[in-house]
């Protein structure tokens, strides 16, 4: 029996509509780590969360050697790539059904702004992959008064228009 690869609705019957709607979305929003299938075979999952001190992201992405996936940080963008190999024990004609997804992945994630990447630390466990990128400390926002004095009182300069000499 020969093998029939298992894809979505939205693959199947409408490949041109989401081939379309990609390129809008890249042209509107530039780079903003929107998943797109044009660099991979298939994008894993991901939660990104924001804690106190840190910004978390975890990826389900079982089946992998955690020593062949290549993880950056370049300024605020996360990338994380990799691949899943097909098991090498059967022939691809002995598969009566195959619904996993194998080839190589690339997701690159816009973090928000103030992130340290040089302190990222990342964990791979039961098939999640955590990356934690500490954000920098800013100073919290503090009120400062500034005093306001009228145009003409004693010790603000005249305004331009009343140094002119009339000629």
């Amino acid at each position: 029996m020969p093998l029939t690869p298992w894809k979505s609705m939205w693959e199947t019957k409408f490949p041109s509509l989401r081939e379309e709607m990609d390129r809008v979305f890249e042209e509107f929003f530039g780079e903003a780590g929107f998943p797109t299938l044009r660099e991979a075979d298939w994008l894993p999952a991901v939660d990104l969360v924001e804690t106190e001190g840190n910004i978390v992201v975890i990826m389900d992405i079982p089946a992998i050697d955690p020593r062949e996936m290549k993880i950056t940080i370049l300024e605020d963008k996360l990338t994380v790539e990799g691949e899943r190999k097909r098991e090498e024990r059967f022939r691809e004609e002995d598969y009566y059904r195959s619904e996993r997804v194998h080839g190589s992945f690339l997701r690159s994630i816009q973090l928000p702004a103030g992130v340290i990447g040089e302190r990222a630390s990342a964990t791979y466990d039961g098939g999640v992959l955590t990356i934690t990128v500490p954000k920098s400390q800013r100073p919290e926002a503090r009120e400062i008064k500034v005093s306001v004095q009228e145009a003409g009182s004693p010790g603000t300069p005249a305004r331009a228009s009343q140094r002119r000499k009339k000629t």
